[in-house]
């Protein structure tokens, strides 16, 4: 399970590109609960989502020529220059160059092999997300591409990823955690579907899927995949946002 004690490869930030800010706001204040902050005004546009103060996960207006509204998570690094050569030397692409972030923090872009993209934190003042795994907050992160073994030895070499084979049923699963710490499930690999592209999906908790599904066809986004049950984890649906981006609501059990 993801918690705020962050170690390296843990799941740390998250955050959404979005052609407009203000309708993302409010799309997932409603849903979710959450309160825009700005960054302030050398931010760029970006800032913070927020739950009764904590923050919860952050959105800015995309920058790059092309790119789609997506979700970006990022994983913890203490050193993500010494990351960025990791990733070229298993395979992947260095998107974004390690930059500072003021002082908060280090950052960089990837795209793994298989084409799904993600970022890495190096902390500075910030080190985190305030709040995970609690109803309107981040609790899983799952990659979809085209071959699930191509991209193990890559997340094995760049994260140290403890990588197990395990199934759902008659669907077989990658599922991913840390090195260190306990309880240190963080994810999993999945087979991307005929025609999609490849990506990270955030699943956010919640305390009711269905209504939540609901609650999100209300607001302008869309079902991706209905709802459904997986034995010992909970309910979860795969949804977007009005402009097209992916998040998944899960009721985890227990």
């Amino acid at each position: 399970m993801l918690t705020t004690r962050y170690v390296p490869g843990s799941p740390s930030w998250i955050d959404l590109g979005t052609p407009d800010t203000e309708a993302a706001a409010a799309f997932y204040r409603p849903l979710f609960g959450w309160s825009f902050q700005s960054a302030g005004p050398h931010a760029g546009g970006y800032g913070f989502f927020q739950l009764d103060g904590e923050t919860v996960a952050a959105v800015g207006p995309l920058t790059q020529e092309g790119a789609v509204s997506a979700w970006m998570p990022y994983f913890q690094t203490s050193d993500a220059d010494a990351t960025a050569k990791a990733v070229e030397q298993a395979g992947g692409t260095v998107r974004v160059a390690p930059d500072d972030v003021f002082t908060k923090g280090r950052m960089a872009g990837f795209t793994d092999p298989g084409g799904a993209e993600f970022a890495v934190w190096q902390p500075g003042t910030t080190k985190g997300l305030d709040l995970v795994t609690e109803n309107g907050s981040l609790a899983w992160c799952e990659v979809y591409v085209p071959d699930p073994e191509a991209v193990r030895p890559f997340y094995r070499a760049v994260f140290d990823w403890n990588i197990q084979d395990i199934s759902f049923g008659d669907m077989p699963y990658l599922l991913l955690s840390t090195a260190e710490g306990e309880n240190s499930a963080l994810g999993g690999v999945k087979p991307l579907g005929a025609g999609d592209r490849p990506h990270w999906l955030p699943y956010f908790e919640v305390a009711d899927c269905d209504a939540s599904v609901v609650r999100v066809r209300e607001l302008g986004g869309d079902l991706v995949a209905p709802a459904a049950d997986i034995e010992g984890v909970g309910r979860f649906a795969v949804v977007s946002d009005p402009h097209g981006a992916r998040f998944a609501v899960i009721t985890s059990v227990g």
